[in-house]
């Protein structure tokens, strides 16, 4: 049986970075061929409106099968809330609209069958809190590029010699001191601003780190990205929570609470 199958109750994605030169769009599009969900949350940075303005366009038959894909979960009743990011931020001047394919919203409260409350949010609105504008970060910026641009051509290689995919960027990453700062950082604000609501926790993308764990009773959900880690978080119709990776692996995991009232009809999504 394909690990994919089965109807989810819920399923986030983001960073899909869509357009931009460093996308898995092909891995993006069989990971949706391959997923059935009541509603999809897209939580940001989904088509890279930012790099087309700035760099050359780049779209593929793989970009295009990703929206083929999103029409036919739509066309077969999976509700989508869209959830604009830094990246492709103009849309954010239509929050609060229904669209005939989607809701857009400027953040959103899920509430799992268990009873939790977890904000939906792209994650940019902590750049203050996390980010200090210096040379450094600057710096840091230029050498993602080039890492993405290494883990790209690798992954070509790997293929082709019929390895798995493998992030060159995650690896690096993990063994950098100031990434795993500002990553510590990032999560500390996010958890914090979900506190701050009353809420359970936090769903989030934007530093493409993929990661689900609890901290003082809070869920940290990061659903990772599509140019990196390509993952997906998903609430089961129990709601146990998973990471996935795009062949369905689950990379971790959170039971669902016993202990909550259940939520009643017609209670999530709200805007937060």
């Amino acid at each position: 049986m394909n690990a994919l199958q089965g109807r989810r109750r819920a399923v986030f994605l983001s960073d899909l970075h869509l357009g931009a030169s460093h996308c898995h769009a092909a891995e993006l599009a069989d990971f949706l061929g391959a997923i059935d969900c009541e509603r999809l949350y897209l939580v940001g940075d989904i088509v890279d409106l930012w790099w087309m303005a700035s760099r050359r366009m780049r779209w593929t038959a793989a970009e295009q099968r990703v929206f083929e894909r999103l029409h036919a979960m739509r066309r077969a009743g999976t509700e989508i809330v869209y959830i604009p990011g830094n990246h492709d931020r103009p849309l954010r001047h239509v929050c609060g609209l229904t669209l005939p394919a989607m809701r857009v919203r400027r953040r959103a409260i899920h509430v799992t069958a268990d009873g939790r409350r977890l904000l939906v949010v792209h994650g940019d609105d902590y750049d203050g809190i996390t980010q200090f504008g210096n040379l450094q970060e600057k710096f840091g910026d230029w050498l993602y590029e080039r890492i993405l641009t290494g883990n790209r051509l690798l992954n070509r290689v790997r293929r082709r010699l019929g390895l798995r995919y493998w992030s060159l960027a995650e690896f690096l990453k993990q063994r950098s001191g100031a990434a795993e700062r500002y990553i510590a950082r990032f999560v500390d604000a996010g958890l914090a601003d979900a506190r701050c609501r009353g809420l359970d926790g936090i769903v989030c993308g934007h530093i493409h780190r993929a990661a689900l764990h609890e901290r003082d009773g809070l869920v940290y959900a990061n659903d990772g990205d599509w140019v990196e880690s390509l993952t997906a978080f998903v609430e089961e119709p129990d709601g146990t929570l998973r990471l996935l990776s795009h062949r369905g692996e689950v990379l971790a995991a959170l039971p669902p609470r016993q202990d909550m009232p259940m939520p009643v009809a017609g209670d999530w999504p709200r805007a937060a």
